[in-house]
């Protein structure tokens, strides 16, 4: 379902696009929401040349804003050359048709617009099936404006149930067919995800999840930490599909980072239910770190937007690491300052320049340290093997290689407790003082 398409001289749609500003939104939202709209119709394709709103109570039943607005906006599209005329909100069928008569030219909305883009930048089949989900949830209810074409057929005695009541039937239940396999597929998705899970359970790394607003520099924050290569560009949605890596931590310790589609503010509902596969990555994490654009001015809008979706797919509640990321583009410390203090514990980076990097690595060991037991290890020298795998799986903090045995102090996973347990010592439990080297 291709929203936005070159027309026949490959030149980019011209978008119009339109907000209303209700009564319970700030003033400065729709700026904001306009402004993001234009963002999404950039990384689409389209070229945006030019918007307006209205003010309103509460959007008009037929046209979602007033006749008289619709008219007007209308006539400017028309001197304009208009292609395309974009929504911020979610229209109903009724207003979309209603609004392509007085406009007469495309309509889409907020969510149309949302998932052409997903459609256009899944590459994996897991993606492919969870947008076609969402698109075909989404058009279901919007089939009939697809058959007007069929509306000249007259009613009355011996015209009802015609043909295109017989057409408009059929592709309903092609479309209900459709959704039935595409969700049978993504539960089998489902089931080898858990597979996957259950893999990394045996190897008892904790999973870290990277989350936040589309374009907060999630991917680029990936690849800063892992190395990966992950498609990073200035565009909302630039990646959708999720990537998970390995990080090996300042204390010697294994994390899987895994990246995760961004979130945005009015985010279609039917986009979260097709990429619960997807987002079950972010529920069963056992640590979060949510990336914020500190340079953005609504950053803080963007942060609870972000904490709104964690809550629809049950991802609240878990330790979470604030990270705020473009600190390069800060003119000064003040506004880093203040999320300082509103987050503690939270830390400023430049995933782009790696500034702060070190500060975020040692906080990440920190909050992930829990789960490592602190022990005092007698080594003899010709155990080289249980040397070398101890440097390679535990926090060594001291080592002395003098006298008969080699002597380490070390924080250790405890699945391996046992592989160590006739070298120690004495541990954090035994009451003995071992925490020098800590």
């Amino acid at each position: 379902m291709k929203a936005l398409i070159e027309t026949t001289d490959k030149r980019p749609e011209r978008v119009f696009l339109v907000g209303v500003e209700l009564k319970s939104r700030e003033p400065w939202e729709v700026k904001d929401h306009l402004d993001e709209l234009a963002q999404l119709t950039t990384t689409a394709g389209g070229e945006v040349i030019g918007n307006g709103t209205q003010r309103l109570e509460s959007p008009v039943s037929a046209t979602f804003i007033g006749t008289g607005k619709a008219d007007e906006f209308a006539a400017l599209c028309r001197k304009q050359d208009i292609d395309t005329v974009i929504f911020d909100d979610e229209l109903s069928p009724a207003q979309s048709r209603n609004l392509e008569r007085v406009f007469n030219c495309k309509i889409l909305d907020r969510t149309t617009l949302i998932l052409d883009i997903f459609a256009r930048r899944a590459r994996t089949r897991e993606g492919k099936l969870q947008i076609e989900l969402a698109q075909m949830q989404y058009l279901l209810p919007r089939l009939t404006r697809f058959w007007t074409h069929l509306s000249r057929q007259k009613g009355g005695i011996g015209m009802r149930g015609g043909e295109g009541e017989s057409q408009l039937e059929t592709d309903r239940r092609r479309v209900q067919d459709r959704i039935a396999t595409i969700r049978r597929l993504l539960e089998e998705v489902r089931q080898q995800r858990e597979t996957q899970r259950a893999g990394r359970r045996r190897s008892l790394w904790p999973l870290a999840s990277i989350v936040g607003y589309t374009n907060a520099g999630k991917s680029t924050l990936l690849n800063s930490l892992t190395g990966a290569s992950v498609l990073a560009e200035d565009k909302l949605f630039a990646t959708l599909d999720p990537t998970t890596r390995r990080l090996r931590l300042p204390t010697n310790q294994n994390v899987l980072l895994s990246d995760t589609v961004g979130f945005i503010r009015k985010l279609p509902h039917t986009l979260v239910e097709a990429f619960k596969a997807t987002l079950e990555e972010v529920v069963e994490a056992e640590l979060l770190i949510h990336v914020a654009d500190v340079s953005h001015p609504q950053a803080g809008e963007q942060i609870v937007a972000v904490n709104k979706v964690l809550e629809e797919i049950g991802a609240t509640g878990k330790p979470t690491l604030m990270v705020f990321n473009k600190t390069d583009r800060l003119g000064s410390a003040e506004a880093l300052n203040l999320y300082h203090d509103r987050f503690p514990g939270s830390v400023g980076v430049s995933a782009k320049t790696g500034d702060g990097v070190t500060a975020l690595l040692a906080e990440l060991g920190a909050m992930l340290r829990p789960v490592r037991e602190l022990v005092a290890l007698a080594i003899p020298h010709h155990e080289a093997a249980v040397i070398s795998r101890l440097h390679a799986n535990a926090q060594v903090l001291e080592r002395d290689y003098g006298g008969a045995v080699a002597r380490f102090k070390a924080r250790i996973p405890p699945h391996l407790r046992r592989e160590f347990e006739m070298f120690i010592e004495a541990d954090g439990s035994s009451g003995e003082d071992i925490e020098g080297g800590a």
